[in-house]
């Protein structure tokens, strides 16, 4: 990662990462000539985010690739980059081109993190407004490092300001269970000093922290400590602002989701862009090829639903309506009118494509290659199956777990406006494994294509299965030694032999 460091610009309330500076760092901020104030903090700290909102990571490379991972989406037009195709085939190696691009974009936001944190130590003023600024960073940091601890396992850890590549280029990894207790404390000093209600979502509170820190706790098997942040969430959420939202649809529609409750956090795509800042490809990449439904253009078939996630998934189910287009509409001719036609008349991919990012961009580039998009990296859905899983492990068959469950089923009934009767309650009294059966799959489907189903097949272990010749989409090749990790770029490890050796099997 000595290639990597990041150059940052200061200018107003936000900035941006100008560039990746290679071999030699030019023009690295120091905290003892910027952080005059607590503004110019807050300014170092919006950095963290605005490197968040950037093609290489949320907008394109790094969703798409874990889009792709899981067994709820495939390619579809397998003519795209063939980098695309080996994530989602099990087939990647250490060149992938995705991985090249999301790895040093991580490490960009965290030294931006890195540089309001050592900032605020040199910030006067008020140290209570300090830390509730600085926490912001320490959540940003604990958000990038919880993404690479999970694909990549052992990984180069930087908790300080990088000013010369020296202090870099010998660096080893550190080992996955010591990165994680750093990733708890700043999730704890978060929860500590954030606001219990931002007054936007893309701003972390209090309720994000502990909704963090409760998927954490889940990853690592400690169920205890996860049923506890996660009630703790579920106690505070009048006061932290949270709760569900009434009707699904509205999660995915640009126009709305600044004002939802539901988002733990989110990530604004305003329909600005600076360069590769604010450049949102999720709608351009799950929409379909040659669709002339939308204002805004076409999409490109890349990351389509396999047909068995969609045939398998209860028609009665009004999320299943809102996760999917299921039809294309194509012009006759140039001044034609619109004709209907059935999605298997997509030659590249015949079949449903994905519609929460599609069909509600708001004001929409070319081909959604911008939106208004705040998208939500966590929601209080998820909170309460956390609390209902992790429960079910402690102390399983009670109605408290059962209650949470059916929350989001119960906002799952809501059609539209208009009440329906699926789906039912949880059926009282289940077992142990049963319930656990159930919750997982309530996870699938209700948080399906928002980058949390491969999060998932990777801490249960249940690769093989899903997978499998049964599974939503086979895999063939994949391996449970090798395919859980991913690759680190062998750019880096050629760079810093101390990275060596790569996770097992590339």
């Amino acid at each position: 990662m000595k290639k990597y460091i990041a150059l940052l610009c200061l200018g107003t309330m936000t900035f941006f990462s100008c560039s990746d500076l290679e071999e030699k760092p030019v023009g690295i901020i120091r905290p003892d000539n910027f952080f005059n104030n607590t503004d110019d903090l807050q300014a170092a700290v919006n950095g963290a985010f605005a490197n968040i909102a950037h093609n290489n990571y949320w907008g394109r490379e790094f969703t798409i690739a874990l889009m792709l991972r899981d067994d709820m989406a495939d390619i579809g037009d397998r003519t795209t980059q063939a980098a695309r195709i080996d994530v989602n085939d099990m087939s990647m190696n250490d060149t992938n081109a995705l991985v090249a691009n999301f790895w040093p974009q991580s490490y960009v936001i965290i030294t931006a993190a890195n540089q309001a944190i050592e900032g605020a130590k040199k910030t006067p003023g008020d140290p209570a407004k300090v830390n509730a600024i600085v926490a912001q960073a320490y959540f940003a940091r604990a958000f990038a490092y919880y993404h690479l601890v999970r694909l990549f396992g052992d990984i180069p850890y930087v908790d300080f300001v990088v000013n010369d590549v020296s202090q870099v280029n010998s660096l080893s990894k550190t080992k996955e269970a010591d990165v994680y207790p750093k990733i708890i404390a700043d999730l704890e000093f978060a929860k500590q000093w954030l606001d219990d209600k931002p007054k936007v979502k893309a701003v972390p509170g209090k309720g994000t922290a502990a909704g963090y820190l409760a998927s954490v706790y889940l990853t690592l098997g400690n169920f205890q400590k996860a049923y506890n942040e996660a009630k703790y969430v579920i106690t505070n959420e009048a006061k932290f602002g949270l709760g569900l939202d009434a009707d699904f649809q509205d999660l995915f529609n640009a126009t709305k989701t600044a004002s939802l409750k539901e988002p733990l956090f989110t990530i604004d795509f305003n329909n600005l862009t600076s360069g590769n800042y604010g450049q949102d490809y999720t709608a351009f990449f799950t929409g379909s090829l040659k669709d002339d439904s939308y204002s805004y253009g076409q999409g490109f078939s890349v990351a389509v639903p396999s047909l068995k996630v969609f045939n398998t998934w209860d028609q009665r189910d009004y999320r299943r309506a809102v996760s999917f287009d299921t039809i294309i509409r194509k012009k006759t001719g140039p001044g034609g009118s619109l004709q209907v036609y059935p999605s298997s008349d997509n030659e590249k991919a015949p079949r449903p494509h994905i519609a929460k990012y599609f069909r509600f961009p708001g004001k929409a580039g070319a081909n959604g290659r911008t939106s208004q998009h705040n998208y939500i990296t966590m929601r209080f859905a998820e909170v309460l199956l956390t609390a209902a899983e992790a429960l079910n492990e402690i102390s399983p068959g009670t109605t408290e777990a059962d209650g949470y469950v059916n929350r989001v089923r119960a906002r799952a009934r809501n059609k539209a406006g208009k009440l329906v009767s699926f789906p039912a309650n949880v059926t009282p009294g289940l077992s142990q494994t049963d319930f656990r059966k159930m919750v997982i799959d309530e996870r699938r489907l209700e948080l399906a294509f928002e980058y949390v189903r491969w999060y998932d097949i990777k801490r249960l272990k249940i690769g093989p299965e899903v997978f499998g010749p049964n599974g939503l989409e086979p895999h063939a090749k994949f391996d449970p030694n090798r395919d859980y990790l991913w690759p680190l770029p062998g750019t880096e490890l050629a760079i810093n032999p101390n990275l060596k050796p790569n996770n097992p099997g590339y």
